[in-house]
């Protein structure tokens, strides 16, 4: 028996938010759009802090007031604990112009809110409908095979592909692309806690990154509804100092770490504890003939600078303008405005999460004193700002960041060496 076809201008795989800014901004250029998922939604994902660069693809495709009627809370900024050190950055004293807020969100919730949204504009979104093979065509265009939960398949004929999904990587995997990461492989343990010890106020309500060693950092991120995410990333060889069990094992690093300890001791987990590990991951490509991969089927990096959502949505609105101007008959040059477009960004947070791990980050985000337009820079980097290119610690990243650890190491062991003297 022959399979039901059907026919789309655009296939958008995966109903993340970089598939739901995708088919948005496809359905704005006047073009037919799909949205196959391979799970059913809600479901629980990792990236609950968003930046405020998001808001700008949220306004856009007309999503961001589906998701303020959600009462998510605000973000204002970001924390930074070592030791006794502090380190705050303000979004709203920032070098580039943009969005000086955002939110946490706990991603079921909010990805569920983004995917309906998308269906309310009349787009077809089909949840527990897995992609099982792709055909492409000399032309371009190609020929999808889907299966629902139930086994019952059937083929989806597109004139281009989008492939936002997500860790599932439908084509990387299909066509052989994915690539290691050059990034040391990580492992993260995190769970969702009830938190009646909150702070009073803002302090109770931020994100707080604590630096617990050189290569072990934890996140707190706190919900409106009461519940703060709480994760350990770090070296692999630090989670094997505790209990297998995923819960005796939050349990006692939360203890070990002496910010975590009296505020989440025996505290409700609401979340089962999780550990995902070698979470970093490249491909070879990012577009071609007929497809073109956004959000995590590209790339994804590490969680301690929340970039995730953010190249998420910036890849699949970029990606999705320039499906529909191809569609339309145009000529798109992929490497310049897409690869060479995202690489920008990517390249950029490279360069924070590699100086976040080497100790680089530390120097500065601590230092006595710290310049206050380095840090207004930096504050726009922290806020997915890393297409402005006026910025120095975006153009230069890689030299600015090195440069300026130097300098402030150098600062204190002359500093070291004078009160030796005196």
């Amino acid at each position: 028996m022959n399979m039901i076809t059907e026919k789309t201008d655009v296939l958008v795989i995966g109903a993340g938010p970089a598939g739901c800014i995708a088919a948005s901004i496809v359905h704005k250029n006047g073009l037919k759009v799909r949205v196959v998922e391979k799970v059913k939604f809600p479901r629980f994902v990792i990236g609950e802090s968003l930046l405020p660069r998001v808001m700008d693809h949220l306004d856009e495709t007309g999503l961001l007031e589906d998701v303020k009627a959600a009462g998510f809370q605000q973000k204002f900024g970001a924390k930074f604990l070592m030791g006794d050190k502090v380190c705050d950055f303000n979004f709203s004293d920032q070098f580039s112009k943009g969005w000086t807020w955002t939110w946490q969100v706990p991603r079921a919730q909010f990805d569920q809110i983004l995917a309906n949204g998308v269906a309310k504009k009349g787009i077809p979104v089909e949840f527990e409908m897995g992609v099982t093979g792709i055909q492409f065509n000399e032309d371009e265009s190609s020929i999808t095979t889907v299966e629902d939960k139930d086994g019952n398949k059937k083929q989806i004929e597109a004139r281009y592909v989008i492939d936002c999904s997500g860790y599932g990587r439908v084509i990387p995997n299909l066509l052989g692309l994915n690539k290691q990461s050059s990034f040391d492989p990580r492992k993260t343990h995190f769970t969702h806690f009830k938190d009646p010890n909150r702070p009073e106020g803002v302090e109770g309500n931020r994100i707080t990154v604590v630096v617990h060693q050189q290569e072990v950092w934890v996140w707190i991120i706190p919900f409106s509804n009461g519940i703060t995410s709480v994760g350990f990333v770090g070296n692999p060889e630090y989670f094997k100092d505790f209990p297998e069990d995923a819960t005796e094992r939050m349990k006692a690093i939360v203890a070990d770490c002496p910010q975590l300890k009296d505020r989440f001791k025996d505290q409700e987990m609401v979340l089962a504890p999780r550990t995902i590990e070698g979470y970093a991951i490249t491909s070879t490509k990012f577009y071609g003939d007929g497809f073109v991969t956004a959000g995590n089927a590209t790339e994804f990096l590490d969680p301690v600078f929340s970039s995730g959502v953010t190249f998420a949505m910036e890849s699949g609105s970029t990606a999705a303008k320039l499906v529909s101007r191809k569609l339309k008959g145009e000529t798109i040059d992929w490497q310049k405005e897409y690869v060479d477009h995202m690489m920008q960004g990517i390249n950029t947070f490279r360069t924070y999460v590699k100086g976040w791990y080497n100790g680089d980050l530390h120097q500065i985000f601590f230092t006595k004193d710290p310049d206050p337009n380095i840090k207004k820079q930096i504050c726009s980097v922290l806020a997915g700002y890393v297409w402005d290119l006026s910025n120095p610690f975006v153009k230069k990243h890689e030299r600015a960041v090195s440069t300026l650890a130097t300098i402030i190491r150098m600062q204190k062991a002359a500093a070291a060496e004078e009160a030796k003297g005196n």
